[in-house]
């Protein structure tokens, strides 16, 4: 029954479509005359792409969380909510970098994406069904994807080399399978540390991928993305 809810859900995914982009901005500052706070927002287009892809990348391991502990717990009406959220954050992950390359590059990275979304779900049958061997071919697909997620980035910027990009991604995919884990032994200390170190992990993406665009696209950008 829970692999089949998750099944169905997980299909339903594709089905999902969402008309909303993030957009974060950093705020600082004081407005003179005023007692209230005022906000000095950073409005360079590199400053935006990296606080963008930041607040995208770490919302994807949140949601991806919820989910996968709603589908544990036997949580169904929320884990389709969850899983709802996820696919619309990948929506917006693969807007965002359409608006730097184009419909076309949006639309091969959509699929590419979702494709480890589903892996991550594999595994999260796999470990609640206890099936040691389908755990480890969904480890073994998800370390797979990696190589193929860092061959996308690297042939569409070069400043991206495929073995730093398949690396980081790889380590995003052990940070979430610590949360999975812990969360299926119901250690929900452990589970939320793990979830905490598996945003933090998404720095390590979303920074450099900002950074090597504003390199490629200089004329595009001018200023920094820090």
């Amino acid at each position: 029954m829970f692999q089949t809810t998750v099944v169905k859900s997980v299909c339903a995914l594709t089905m999902v479509t969402v008309l909303a982009t993030g957009c974060t901005k950093s705020m600082a500052g004081h407005m003179s005359g005023s007692n209230a706070p005022a906000v000095a927002t950073a409005t360079t287009p590199a400053a935006t792409l990296r606080t963008t892809l930041n607040a995208l990348l770490g919302e994807h391991v949140i949601l991806a969380a919820a989910a996968t502990g709603a589908a544990l717990d036997g949580r169904d009406a929320e884990f389709k909510a969850a899983a709802g959220a996820l696919d619309a954050n990948s929506v917006d992950i693969a807007r965002a970098i359409g608006s730097v390359y184009g419909a076309d590059a949006e639309q091969a990275f959509l699929p590419l994406w979702r494709r480890h979304i589903g892996f991550a779900v594999d595994y999260t049958v796999a470990v609640a069904v206890k099936d040691a061997a389908k755990q480890q071919k969904a480890v073994d697909d998800l370390v797979a994807y990696a190589q193929d997620f860092g061959a996308f980035l690297a042939s569409a910027n070069p400043n991206l080399p495929k073995s730093v990009v398949a690396e980081l991604v790889t380590h995003h995919v052990v940070t979430l399978e610590a949360v999975i884990d812990a969360q299926a032994s119901r250690d929900y200390a452990r589970a939320y540390a793990a979830e905490r170190a598996a945003t933090a992990h998404m720095k390590m993406i979303a920074d450099p991928l900002a950074e090597t665009i504003v390199k490629q696209f200089a004329d595009r950008f001018t200023a920094s993305a820090k």
